[in-house]
């Protein structure tokens, strides 16, 4: 008998009684736990939301690959970021990008249906194998090396024949490695294995310029893309994909039965967000800082880190178990953090710490860390 799908309890539920431990402090708690924005929306973006075009946008149904302007913004922006030169017809919209994470093993599946396994990196956003679970597709895990880059030598060559797609994501969540994205296309050529590249955090790369996975080759690759991140418009819920036409086509297609379409107000806001690189700049500023700063803090407490390759968090390795540790930072400094096992059993040890708290928080937190003696012995 096929066994009911039972979703697992969502993780971050699972960190409620450490937000009431760490906001029991006086001035709250710090949630540095999930990777939401917390600075405001850009002036460019604002204006575009509430204009006249924006407003009589939201009447009619939206065009469920992307408007002609959304999609000519997107191949503008990844020409001018990326230097990547790809067509309108080989971009389609998404809403925000976790619904085509988890969504896109089953429709690759429609198109593939003798495959059934989908691979992801050990240690990352746990969405890769949701996605898989969703699709009744098995979902592999594929370790990682010492930097946390995916060991593509360590794949089962039976997985891979049965491997509908490999995911892969640069700069990474929740170690900020820099994948050699050529190499993994290359790969997935060689094994004809589609390349799912969530590149969320690429314009938060601190280490080099940016990486794209379409800097290769457009064969048997899709980049996926967020402006959560990049323009604090999580709740706008923007994003599109790139890549391989002949992918591109088929997920248009079915996505038009399916119903999923950004709304028209959503699609202005990206096209406002996708053409104005001045907030990204300044966000990366901000981001860039607010990591520095957290880096001190740790450091006063006598926990080492340091700067991650590219995204907003820092992964520290937490002496004496993360839960442990998450417990000290919540009752001590108010911080709230995520512990590493939500990423996958080879991140058990660490936590995860996101830079996204406005600047007089984390000021907040070091105040509390220079009153704090022996965290760690406690």
């Amino acid at each position: 008998m096929i066994k009911k799908f039972l979703p697992p309890p969502y993780p971050y539920e699972q960190l409620d009684e450490f937000r009431a431990l760490a906001g029991s402090l006086p001035g709250g708690a710090v949630d540095l736990s999930i990777g939401t924005p917390c600075d405001p929306v850009p002036e460019v973006v604002r204006r575009a939301i509430v204009s006249e075009t924006s407003l009589s946008s939201a009447r009619p149904y939206p065009s469920s690959v992307g408007s002609d302007d959304f999609l000519k913004a997107a191949s503008g922006w990844l020409n001018r970021c990326l230097g990547v030169d790809i067509p309108e017809t080989s971009i389609g919209a998404c809403i925000g990008t976790k619904e085509i994470v988890t969504g896109l093993p089953a429709v690759l599946k429609l198109r593939d249906p003798d495959k059934d396994t989908v691979l992801y990196p050990a240690v990352s956003y746990p969405s890769y194998s949701m996605g898989a679970q969703l699709a009744n597709c098995r979902s592999v895990a594929v370790p990682v090396d010492k930097d946390w880059r995916i060991d593509l030598s360590r794949i089962d060559k039976k997985d891979i024949k049965r491997a509908i797609c490999l995911w892969v994501n640069s700069p990474g969540n929740p170690a900020g490695a820099i994948e050699d994205l050529s190499e993994i296309a290359d790969w997935g050529v060689a094994n004809g294995v589609t390349i799912l590249s969530d590149e969320c955090y690429v314009e938060y790369t601190w280490s080099t310029s940016p990486k794209s996975v379409l800097q290769n080759s457009k064969e048997g690759v899709l980049a996926i893309h967020s402006l959560s991140k990049r323009s604090n418009l999580a709740g706008m819920r923007v994003g599109f994909y790139a890549g391989d036409a002949e992918i591109v086509s088929y997920l248009r297609e079915v996505r038009k039965h399916q119903g999923f379409m950004l709304s028209g107000p959503a699609q202005n806001a990206g096209i406002a967000a996708l053409t104005d690189q001045q907030h990204v700049d300044e966000q990366r500023r901000l981001y860039s800082g607010r990591l520095s700063k957290l880096i001190t803090i740790f450091e006063s407490l006598g926990i080492e880190t340091t700067m991650p390759e590219g995204s907003f968090y820092l992964w520290i390795a937490a002496s004496g178990g993360e839960w442990r540790l998450v417990k000290k930072l919540a009752k001590n400094l108010g911080m709230v953090v995520t512990p590493g096992e939500f990423f996958g059993e080879g991140g058990k040890g660490y936590i995860r710490v996101a830079a996204v708290a406005t600047d007089d928080r984390i000021e907040l937190l070091g105040q509390r860390a220079s009153l704090v003696k022996n965290l760690l012995s406690n």
